[in-house]
Protein backbone atom coordinates (compact mmCIF):
# COMPACT_ATOMS: atom_id res chain seq x y z
CA UNK A 1 0.00 0.00 0.00
CA UNK A 2 1.03 3.44 -0.83
CA UNK A 3 0.56 5.71 2.20
CA UNK A 4 0.91 9.15 0.93
CA UNK A 5 -0.22 13.05 2.12
CA UNK A 6 -3.65 13.16 0.08
CA UNK A 7 -3.99 16.87 1.45
CA UNK A 8 -0.90 17.93 -0.38
CA UNK A 9 -1.73 15.60 -3.11
CA UNK A 10 -4.74 17.20 -3.92
CA UNK A 11 -3.68 21.06 -3.40
CA UNK A 12 -1.22 19.95 -6.17
CA UNK A 13 -3.49 19.13 -8.64
CA UNK A 14 -5.37 22.58 -8.18
CA UNK A 15 -8.10 21.88 -5.04
CA UNK A 16 -8.00 24.44 -2.95
CA UNK A 17 -6.63 23.99 0.08
CA UNK A 18 -9.74 24.71 2.28
CA UNK A 19 -11.93 22.04 0.14
CA UNK A 20 -8.91 19.52 0.43
CA UNK A 21 -9.02 20.01 4.27
CA UNK A 22 -13.22 19.44 4.36
CA UNK A 23 -12.41 16.31 2.07
CA UNK A 24 -9.79 15.19 4.33
CA UNK A 25 -12.50 14.91 7.13
CA UNK A 26 -14.60 13.64 5.00
CA UNK A 27 -12.20 10.51 4.46
CA UNK A 28 -11.69 10.15 7.97
CA UNK A 29 -15.45 9.89 8.64
CA UNK A 30 -15.65 7.66 6.09
CA UNK A 31 -12.45 5.25 7.99
CA UNK A 32 -14.54 5.52 11.27
CA UNK A 33 -17.90 4.51 9.90
CA UNK A 34 -15.99 1.71 7.83
CA UNK A 35 -14.45 0.24 10.97
CA UNK A 36 -17.10 0.49 13.14
CA UNK A 37 -19.32 -1.41 11.19
CA UNK A 38 -16.19 -4.07 11.11
CA UNK A 39 -15.24 -3.91 14.52
CA UNK A 40 -18.69 -4.42 16.36
CA UNK A 41 -20.61 -6.34 14.34
CA UNK A 42 -19.91 -9.19 16.57
CA UNK A 43 -21.30 -7.39 19.72
CA UNK A 44 -24.76 -8.78 20.18
CA UNK A 45 -26.63 -5.62 21.39
CA UNK A 46 -27.49 -2.76 19.01
CA UNK A 47 -26.27 -0.66 22.54
CA UNK A 48 -23.59 -2.34 22.75
CA UNK A 49 -22.61 -1.50 19.30
CA UNK A 50 -23.49 2.03 19.78
CA UNK A 51 -21.36 2.47 23.04
CA UNK A 52 -18.34 0.76 21.16
CA UNK A 53 -18.76 3.67 18.18
CA UNK A 54 -18.84 6.36 20.79
CA UNK A 55 -16.18 5.44 22.72
CA UNK A 56 -13.71 4.58 19.58
CA UNK A 57 -15.18 8.29 18.77
CA UNK A 58 -14.61 10.12 22.01
CA UNK A 59 -10.98 8.03 21.83
CA UNK A 60 -10.31 10.56 18.51
CA UNK A 61 -11.55 13.60 19.44
CA UNK A 62 -10.76 14.09 23.28
CA UNK A 63 -7.72 16.13 24.30
CA UNK A 64 -4.83 15.30 26.73
CA UNK A 65 -5.18 11.40 28.59
CA UNK A 66 -8.20 9.34 26.96
CA UNK A 67 -9.69 8.78 30.05
CA UNK A 68 -13.37 7.47 30.58
CA UNK A 69 -14.22 11.07 31.73
CA UNK A 70 -12.47 12.94 28.99
CA UNK A 71 -13.72 10.41 26.21
CA UNK A 72 -17.78 11.01 27.55
CA UNK A 73 -16.88 15.05 28.00
CA UNK A 74 -15.73 15.41 24.44
CA UNK A 75 -18.85 13.62 23.45
CA UNK A 76 -20.82 16.78 24.70
CA UNK A 77 -22.63 14.53 27.36
CA UNK A 78 -20.99 14.04 30.52
CA UNK A 79 -23.44 11.39 31.60
CA UNK A 80 -22.45 9.38 29.25
CA UNK A 81 -19.38 8.71 31.71
CA UNK A 82 -20.89 6.08 33.67
CA UNK A 83 -22.51 3.88 30.85
CA UNK A 84 -19.18 4.34 28.66
CA UNK A 85 -17.71 2.91 32.05
CA UNK A 86 -20.05 0.00 32.28
CA UNK A 87 -19.65 -0.55 28.88
CA UNK A 88 -15.68 -0.75 29.61
CA UNK A 89 -15.43 -1.99 32.87
CA UNK A 90 -18.13 -4.33 33.22
CA UNK A 91 -19.91 -5.49 30.26
CA UNK A 92 -19.73 -8.66 28.41
CA UNK A 93 -19.07 -8.46 25.17
CA UNK A 94 -15.57 -10.24 23.86
CA UNK A 95 -13.14 -8.37 22.99
CA UNK A 96 -11.30 -11.02 21.10
CA UNK A 97 -13.51 -11.40 18.11
CA UNK A 98 -13.34 -7.18 18.00
CA UNK A 99 -9.67 -7.34 17.24
CA UNK A 100 -9.69 -10.06 15.23
CA UNK A 101 -11.87 -7.85 12.73
CA UNK A 102 -9.41 -5.04 13.71
CA UNK A 103 -6.76 -7.10 12.05
CA UNK A 104 -8.59 -8.46 9.26
CA UNK A 105 -9.38 -4.69 8.35
CA UNK A 106 -5.74 -3.59 8.31
CA UNK A 107 -5.04 -6.78 6.14
CA UNK A 108 -6.90 -5.03 3.83
CA UNK A 109 -5.96 -1.19 4.72
CA UNK A 110 -2.16 -1.86 4.96
CA UNK A 111 -1.31 -4.91 3.40
CA UNK A 112 0.91 -6.11 6.25
CA UNK A 113 4.00 -8.04 5.58
CA UNK A 114 4.33 -9.60 9.26
CA UNK A 115 3.44 -9.55 13.03
CA UNK A 116 5.51 -7.50 15.14
CA UNK A 117 5.76 -7.93 18.59
CA UNK A 118 6.63 -4.90 20.86
CA UNK A 119 6.69 -4.20 24.50
CA UNK A 120 4.73 -1.26 25.77
CA UNK A 121 6.02 0.46 29.28
CA UNK A 122 2.69 1.81 31.11
CA UNK A 123 3.67 4.15 33.82
CA UNK A 124 1.40 4.20 37.07
CA UNK A 125 2.24 5.84 40.38
CA UNK A 126 -0.01 3.64 42.06
CA UNK A 127 -0.06 0.24 43.50
CA UNK A 128 -3.47 -1.47 43.10
CA UNK A 129 -4.24 -1.82 39.17
CA UNK A 130 -3.50 -5.30 37.50
CA UNK A 131 -0.22 -6.39 36.39
CA UNK A 132 1.79 -3.27 38.30
CA UNK A 133 5.18 -3.70 39.93
CA UNK A 134 8.49 -3.13 39.00
CA UNK A 135 8.92 -3.95 35.37
CA UNK A 136 12.01 -3.00 32.78
CA UNK A 137 11.75 -1.28 29.76
CA UNK A 138 13.00 -3.30 27.02
CA UNK A 139 13.75 -0.12 24.50
CA UNK A 140 14.69 2.90 27.17
CA UNK A 141 17.16 0.36 29.10
CA UNK A 142 15.62 1.44 31.97
CA UNK A 143 13.49 0.26 35.14
CA UNK A 144 10.46 1.74 36.01
CA UNK A 145 6.97 1.67 37.61
CA UNK A 146 4.08 0.36 36.28
CA UNK A 147 2.43 -2.26 33.31
CA UNK A 148 4.15 -3.69 31.21
CA UNK A 149 2.10 -5.04 28.08
CA UNK A 150 3.53 -7.05 24.49
CA UNK A 151 1.47 -6.05 21.35
CA UNK A 152 0.46 -7.49 18.46
CA UNK A 153 1.12 -5.28 15.42
CA UNK A 154 0.19 -5.34 12.21
CA UNK A 155 2.99 -4.02 10.16
CA UNK A 156 4.32 -3.01 6.49
CA UNK A 157 6.46 -0.31 5.50
CA UNK A 158 4.25 2.76 5.26
CA UNK A 159 2.18 2.13 8.29
CA UNK A 160 1.51 -0.57 11.47
CA UNK A 161 -0.98 -0.44 14.18
CA UNK A 162 -1.98 -3.02 16.93
CA UNK A 163 -4.04 -5.44 16.60
CA UNK A 164 -3.95 -7.54 20.16
CA UNK A 165 -2.47 -7.26 23.68
CA UNK A 166 -0.87 -9.49 26.66
CA UNK A 167 -0.49 -7.79 30.01
CA UNK A 168 2.50 -9.11 31.69
CA UNK A 169 1.36 -11.21 34.55
CA UNK A 170 3.32 -13.90 36.61
CA UNK A 171 4.96 -15.32 33.90
CA UNK A 172 8.45 -14.40 31.86
CA UNK A 173 8.83 -11.27 29.46
CA UNK A 174 9.99 -14.18 26.68
CA UNK A 175 6.68 -15.90 27.30
CA UNK A 176 4.25 -13.13 27.49
CA UNK A 177 5.82 -12.26 24.32
CA UNK A 178 5.90 -15.36 22.33
CA UNK A 179 2.17 -16.30 24.00
CA UNK A 180 1.10 -13.07 22.37
CA UNK A 181 1.76 -13.92 18.93
CA UNK A 182 1.13 -17.62 18.95
CA UNK A 183 -2.42 -17.01 20.03
CA UNK A 184 -2.91 -14.55 17.61
CA UNK A 185 -1.53 -16.26 14.58
CA UNK A 186 -3.31 -19.38 14.98
CA UNK A 187 -6.03 -17.30 14.64
CA UNK A 188 -5.06 -16.60 10.86
CA UNK A 189 -3.09 -19.60 10.32
CA UNK A 190 -3.91 -19.11 6.17
CA UNK A 191 -2.04 -16.33 5.87
CA UNK A 192 1.18 -17.78 7.64
CA UNK A 193 2.86 -13.88 8.28
CA UNK A 194 6.17 -14.31 9.73
CA UNK A 195 6.23 -13.00 13.34
CA UNK A 196 9.52 -10.22 14.35
CA UNK A 197 9.68 -10.70 18.18
CA UNK A 198 11.08 -6.93 18.85
CA UNK A 199 12.18 -8.02 22.45
CA UNK A 200 15.33 -8.87 22.64
CA UNK A 201 14.95 -12.72 23.68
CA UNK A 202 16.50 -14.04 27.05
CA UNK A 203 16.10 -17.36 26.22
CA UNK A 204 16.16 -17.37 22.27
CA UNK A 205 16.87 -21.23 22.72
CA UNK A 206 13.33 -21.84 23.97
CA UNK A 207 11.41 -19.10 22.13
CA UNK A 208 12.68 -20.63 18.92
CA UNK A 209 11.70 -24.18 20.28
CA UNK A 210 8.22 -23.02 20.80
CA UNK A 211 7.71 -21.18 17.44
CA UNK A 212 9.11 -23.89 15.34
CA UNK A 213 6.53 -26.65 16.86
CA UNK A 214 3.88 -24.05 16.26
CA UNK A 215 5.30 -24.16 12.70
CA UNK A 216 5.05 -20.62 12.61
CA UNK A 217 8.29 -18.66 11.03
CA UNK A 218 9.66 -16.11 13.30
CA UNK A 219 12.56 -13.61 13.36
CA UNK A 220 13.94 -12.95 17.00
CA UNK A 221 16.02 -10.28 18.68
CA UNK A 222 18.61 -11.74 20.29
CA UNK A 223 21.56 -10.13 22.52
CA UNK A 224 25.61 -10.87 21.67
CA UNK A 225 25.86 -13.51 24.45
CA UNK A 226 23.11 -15.68 23.27
CA UNK A 227 24.93 -19.27 22.28
CA UNK A 228 24.79 -21.47 19.35
CA UNK A 229 26.76 -24.07 17.13
CA UNK A 230 27.91 -23.50 14.27
CA UNK A 231 26.43 -25.32 11.06
CA UNK A 232 27.96 -22.57 8.24
CA UNK A 233 30.26 -24.98 6.52
CA UNK A 234 32.64 -21.81 5.92
CA UNK A 235 33.00 -21.90 9.49
CA UNK A 236 34.20 -25.33 10.30
CA UNK A 237 37.04 -24.09 12.91
CA UNK A 238 34.28 -23.37 14.76
CA UNK A 239 32.27 -26.41 15.23
CA UNK A 240 32.79 -27.75 18.16
CA UNK A 241 30.75 -26.55 20.95
CA UNK A 242 28.14 -23.70 21.86
CA UNK A 243 29.52 -20.25 21.25
CA UNK A 244 28.53 -16.53 21.80
CA UNK A 245 26.52 -15.30 19.05
CA UNK A 246 28.79 -11.77 18.68
CA UNK A 247 31.94 -14.17 18.41
CA UNK A 248 30.43 -15.92 15.42
CA UNK A 249 29.32 -12.80 13.38
CA UNK A 250 33.15 -11.42 14.33
CA UNK A 251 34.38 -14.89 12.48
CA UNK A 252 31.94 -14.44 9.67
CA UNK A 253 33.52 -11.55 8.18
CA UNK A 254 34.17 -13.06 4.74
CA UNK A 255 30.36 -13.88 4.77
CA UNK A 256 29.23 -10.27 4.66
CA UNK A 257 27.50 -8.80 1.70
CA UNK A 258 26.25 -5.61 1.17
CA UNK A 259 22.59 -5.45 1.61
CA UNK A 260 20.61 -2.32 -0.06
CA UNK A 261 18.02 -1.27 2.21
CA UNK A 262 15.24 2.11 1.70
CA UNK A 263 16.63 5.19 3.33
CA UNK A 264 14.63 8.50 2.72
CA UNK A 265 17.90 10.08 3.84
CA UNK A 266 20.53 8.36 1.83
CA UNK A 267 21.19 10.73 -1.84
CA UNK A 268 19.97 7.78 -3.89
CA UNK A 269 17.19 6.64 -1.44
CA UNK A 270 19.27 3.44 -1.17
CA UNK A 271 21.68 2.88 1.93
CA UNK A 272 23.93 -0.28 1.88
CA UNK A 273 24.85 -2.21 4.55
CA UNK A 274 27.10 -5.02 5.56
CA UNK A 275 25.23 -7.96 6.66
CA UNK A 276 25.79 -11.82 6.71
CA UNK A 277 23.92 -14.85 7.58
CA UNK A 278 24.97 -17.83 9.04
CA UNK A 279 23.63 -21.34 9.64
CA UNK A 280 23.52 -22.32 13.25
CA UNK A 281 21.89 -25.02 15.43
CA UNK A 282 20.75 -24.73 19.26
CA UNK A 283 22.91 -25.96 22.28
CA UNK A 284 20.69 -28.46 23.54
CA UNK A 285 20.45 -31.90 23.03
CA UNK A 286 17.57 -31.94 20.61
CA UNK A 287 19.28 -30.38 17.79
CA UNK A 288 16.56 -30.92 15.21
CA UNK A 289 14.56 -27.75 14.03
CA UNK A 290 12.22 -28.32 10.98
CA UNK A 291 12.96 -24.99 8.91
CA UNK A 292 16.69 -24.61 10.14
CA UNK A 293 18.12 -21.77 11.60
CA UNK A 294 20.17 -18.39 10.52
CA UNK A 295 22.06 -15.95 12.81
CA UNK A 296 21.70 -13.25 10.93
CA UNK A 297 23.79 -9.83 11.45
CA UNK A 298 23.80 -6.02 10.25
CA UNK A 299 26.66 -3.79 10.97
CA UNK A 300 26.99 -0.01 11.00
CA UNK A 301 30.65 0.08 10.82
CA UNK A 302 31.88 -3.10 9.31
CA UNK A 303 35.30 -2.21 12.06
CA UNK A 304 32.70 -2.76 15.22
CA UNK A 305 31.02 -5.86 15.93
CA UNK A 306 27.85 -6.62 14.54
CA UNK A 307 24.95 -3.54 15.97
CA UNK A 308 21.62 -5.98 14.85
CA UNK A 309 21.37 -9.43 15.70
CA UNK A 310 18.48 -11.73 14.93
CA UNK A 311 18.46 -15.41 14.74
CA UNK A 312 15.31 -16.88 12.65
CA UNK A 313 13.78 -20.62 11.45
CA UNK A 314 13.37 -18.60 8.05
CA UNK A 315 16.95 -20.22 6.73
CA UNK A 316 15.97 -20.40 2.98
CA UNK A 317 15.07 -16.61 2.75
CA UNK A 318 17.51 -13.94 1.55
CA UNK A 319 19.46 -11.78 3.72
CA UNK A 320 17.53 -8.49 2.08
CA UNK A 321 14.24 -10.23 2.76
CA UNK A 322 15.54 -11.03 5.88
CA UNK A 323 16.44 -7.69 7.26
CA UNK A 324 13.22 -5.82 5.33
CA UNK A 325 11.64 -7.57 8.20
CA UNK A 326 13.55 -6.22 10.49
CA UNK A 327 13.18 -2.95 9.63
CA UNK A 328 9.31 -3.34 10.78
CA UNK A 329 10.47 -3.03 14.18
CA UNK A 330 11.19 0.93 13.37
CA UNK A 331 7.98 1.31 11.76
CA UNK A 332 6.19 0.08 14.29
CA UNK A 333 8.38 2.09 16.90
CA UNK A 334 8.08 5.37 15.20
CA UNK A 335 4.15 4.62 14.49
CA UNK A 336 3.66 3.68 18.67
CA UNK A 337 5.76 7.09 19.68
CA UNK A 338 3.82 9.43 16.90
CA UNK A 339 -0.18 8.29 17.86
CA UNK A 340 0.22 5.77 20.63
CA UNK A 341 -0.44 8.83 22.74
CA UNK A 342 -3.15 10.09 20.93
CA UNK A 343 -4.97 6.85 20.42
CA UNK A 344 -4.90 6.10 24.42
CA UNK A 345 -3.19 3.17 24.32
CA UNK A 346 -1.33 3.96 27.64
CA UNK A 347 -4.13 6.11 29.74
CA UNK A 348 -6.65 2.90 31.33
CA UNK A 349 -6.66 4.16 34.41
CA UNK A 350 -8.96 1.34 36.12
CA UNK A 351 -7.66 -1.63 37.76
CA UNK A 352 -9.52 -4.72 36.48
CA UNK A 353 -8.12 -6.61 33.46
CA UNK A 354 -11.30 -6.88 31.56
CA UNK A 355 -11.47 -3.26 31.76
CA UNK A 356 -7.90 -2.89 30.53
CA UNK A 357 -8.43 -5.23 27.58
CA UNK A 358 -12.10 -3.67 26.61
CA UNK A 359 -9.94 0.16 26.79
CA UNK A 360 -7.17 -0.97 24.93
CA UNK A 361 -8.79 -3.24 21.98
CA UNK A 362 -10.38 0.17 21.25
CA UNK A 363 -7.87 2.42 21.41
CA UNK A 364 -6.11 0.10 19.15
CA UNK A 365 -8.49 0.42 16.66
CA UNK A 366 -8.38 4.55 17.27
CA UNK A 367 -4.53 4.04 16.72
CA UNK A 368 -5.44 2.34 13.52
CA UNK A 369 -7.44 5.59 12.26
CA UNK A 370 -4.80 7.91 13.57
CA UNK A 371 -1.89 6.45 11.76
CA UNK A 372 -4.02 6.13 8.32
CA UNK A 373 -5.55 9.46 8.47
CA UNK A 374 -3.88 11.66 10.82
CA UNK A 375 -2.79 15.24 9.47
CA UNK A 376 -3.71 14.37 6.04
CA UNK A 377 -2.05 10.93 5.84
CA UNK A 378 -4.67 9.21 3.78
CA UNK A 379 -4.10 5.30 2.75
CA UNK A 380 -5.47 5.99 -0.94
CA UNK A 381 -5.34 2.27 -1.27
CA UNK A 382 -7.36 1.63 1.80
CA UNK A 383 -10.67 4.28 0.02
CA UNK A 384 -10.59 2.88 -3.54
CA UNK A 385 -11.25 -0.91 -1.72
CA UNK A 386 -13.76 0.36 0.55
CA UNK A 387 -15.53 2.20 -2.20
CA UNK A 388 -15.61 -1.00 -4.65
Amino acid sequence: MSVRNVRDLRVRRGIPEQRAAAESRSERELVIQDLSAALFASLPRRDQRRKGEQYLRGLLAAQGRRSIRNVAACLGDPTLEQSLHHFICNSTWDWMPVREALADWLGRAIGPQAWVVRQMSIPKSGRHSVGVGRGFDLHRDRTFHGQQAFGVWSASEQASSPVTWRLLLGETQDECAGTAALDFARLFDADRRPVVLDTPARDPEAVIRRFDEAGVPVLVRIGGDARFTVREPALHGLDRGALPARRILDAAKGLRRPTGQADPAAPSGVRHVPAAKVRVGLPGRVQHIERGLVLLGEWDDPRRPAAQLWVTNMAKAPAPVLLRLTRLTDRVAQDLSGFGDRAGLRDFEGRSLRGWHCHITLASAAHAVEVLTAGGRGAERYFHEASA
